[in-house]
């Protein structure tokens, strides 16, 4: 069996350590974990690794954030993996920080990333596991927020809440979507 995991962010030093980028910041603990090493491919950074007999396949779309659909787009072909076998890493405002949920489908709720993946993919019906960013910003500045830097107690809280996501994702692969939103969902 073969996954394609996506890390959402954007690519530059300047995003590096934003909220935004948590997608990009989560792939990067998982390979490390399993000695991937990442390589520019098209349109994406790719890593791959096995576990417990899958095949798993990271991407960091190089598209922006934007654009990600693009990447996944071409990734899914590019492997032959069809869109039950993907699971998208995004950010999320309307959780708080660290809460971790894993759905089969839903909306953008407004995300762009989650938006061009829907328009290049056709549709909805794509796993994605949503990391609360919290929603600590005054009305109007949201796009400040997501671009902006983790503060330091959540940078210390960080590894633990994305340890959570990569145990999720791992879930995800080897027992299947509704086994692993039982085991974590809250």
């Amino acid at each position: 069996m073969k996954y394609l995991i996506v890390g959402l962010g954007n690519i530059g030093p300047e995003y590096e350590l934003t909220r935004h980028n948590v997608g990009f910041l989560t792939v990067d603990r998982l390979a490390d974990k399993h000695a991937a090493t990442w390589k520019s491919s098209r349109l994406a950074f790719t890593a791959e690794f096995k576990f417990k007999g899958r095949q798993f396949h990271l991407i960091k779309p190089t598209t922006y954030m934007n654009l990600s659909g693009k990447a996944v787009n071409y990734w899914m072909k590019e492997l032959n993996i069809s869109k039950e076998n993907v699971l998208v890493i995004v950010d999320d405002v309307a959780l708080p920080f660290g809460k971790l949920r894993m759905r089969g489908k839903g909306s953008a709720a407004g995300h762009n990333g989650l938006k061009n993946i829907e328009e290049m993919t056709g549709g909805q019906d794509y796993p994605r596991l949503k990391f609360g960013i919290g929603d600590d910003f005054p009305k109007g500045r949201q796009v400040d927020y997501v671009l902006g830097r983790w503060t330091p107690k959540e940078l210390e809280e960080l590894p633990i809440f994305m340890d959570k996501a990569i145990d999720m994702t791992l879930a995800f692969c080897t027992v299947g979507i509704n086994m692993a939103m039982t085991q974590f969902n809250d």
